[in-house]
């Protein structure tokens, strides 16, 4: 379980409280208003941004303190991250080992996580040598072969065209399924929670509210969500 306990986040003038708790393998949209915080709290959970007050536990231990290469934490960025200069091989082995000295084993588990994501053969390639989509898939496999139990996605799918971002949804909610990870999506877009989240957790007005169940929230939003979604429903 994914708890946070009085948590306080602060930037400059800006402030976000969350007092929640997520159960582990739970797969869950984190939406609300631009600026509203979202990001913010997955850097808080990642351990980029320090509480102000309050606790972060995983499954009872507190990582409060921890940094962020020390947490069960794999966040994976709208950007992707990829480096130009290096072949997909070498990028998802940074996974790994940022020196990338890697084992025979540990090679061999890039080799399997890119062909998980449906780029087998395409190891020394460079980027700059894929389309959108399957960079997109390159910059997962560097996520998969982290093995961490919390997974936090940062709206990496939003330069995508519709198919091939519910594509990545659902490759993603097939791989969160078959490891027991627990999963945190930001999202703009309510779609994407309805394809991919059992539950919804809605940043909004300097909060973070707990966790609802997705059909449950978006069908009948709360103030916050309705001025957001501009209607009266979530459809």
């Amino acid at each position: 379980m994914l708890k946070l306990d009085a948590v306080t986040l602060q930037k400059g003038d800006f402030r976000l409280q969350a007092d929640l708790q997520i159960a582990a393998g739970a797969q869950v949209a984190v939406i609300g208003p631009s600026g509203a915080g979202k990001s913010t709290l997955l850097e808080a959970i990642a351990g980029f941004l320090p509480a102000r007050d309050g606790r972060i536990l995983w499954r009872g231990q507190d990582i409060t303190a921890l940094p962020p290469g020390q947490r069960p934490v794999a966040m994976l960025f709208q950007d992707g991250n990829l480096f130009p200069h290096l072949t997909l091989r070498q990028n998802v082995g940074l996974g790994i080992d940022a020196n990338r000295r890697l084992s025979a084993a540990q090679a061999e588990a890039v080799t399997a996580a890119l062909a998980r994501v449906g780029l087998a053969g395409m190891e020394e390639r460079r980027p700059a040598d894929l389309s959108g989509g399957q960079q997109s898939r390159a910059a997962l496999a560097r996520v998969l072969v982290q093995g961490r139990d919390l997974l936090l996605l940062d709206e990496p799918f939003a330069a995508l065209g519709p198919a091939l971002k519910a594509e990545m949804l659902d490759l993603v909610a097939e791989i969160v399924t078959e490891k027991g990870a627990t999963l945190l999506m930001v999202s703009h877009d309510p779609q994407d929670a309805r394809r991919i989240a059992t539950e919804v957790v809605l940043v909004a007005d300097g909060h973070v509210y707990p966790p609802s169940p997705t059909a449950e929230i978006l069908d009948n939003p709360p103030p916050a969500l309705r001025a957001y979604l501009g209607a009266p429903t979530g459809s």
